[in-house]
């Protein structure tokens, strides 16, 4: 079908397909960091019922470390602050590339002479032209 598409209009193809990638990819990151994010508060939250004189261990590679509690917990707390920031940075670059794709899907509808000129369409819930009762 789409030898029949003008070449713009291939092209435009090309890069939504391209965009889903990037979705999907950024999608994979963001739940990898949430799961890291999750693990890493859980063990902050284990490690308050902790006594701060208890031996701990920490994992580096294939070994197991000893550490100190206070080490322990400002390591921890580095990780949910750096994760924290991850997730930010994932969500925004998810809003943006679902912007940009449907920037570019609008595109390709007007280009191809407009499957209702872009007034809701395959936007989603609360794309343009998603009217409520």
């Amino acid at each position: 079908m789409q030898g029949n598409l003008p070449p713009e209009a291939q092209e435009k193809i090309e890069e939504l397909q391209d965009l889903q990638e990037t979705a999907q990819t950024v999608a994979v990151q963001k739940q990898e960091a949430e799961s890291s994010l999750t693990d890493a508060e859980n063990a902050l939250e284990e490690l308050e019922n902790i006594d701060d004189e208890t031996t701990m261990y920490r994992q580096v590679g294939e070994l197991l470390v000893e550490t100190e509690y206070d080490e322990a917990e400002s390591d921890l707390d580095e990780k949910v602050d750096s994760l924290e920031i991850r997730l930010e940075t994932l969500e925004k670059q998810e809003d943006r590339v679902q912007d940009q794709f449907e920037s570019l899907q609008e595109e390709l509808e007007q280009m191809l002479g407009g499957a209702g000129g872009g007034m809701g369409g395959p936007a989603g819930p609360g794309g343009p032209g998603a009217g409520g009762a």
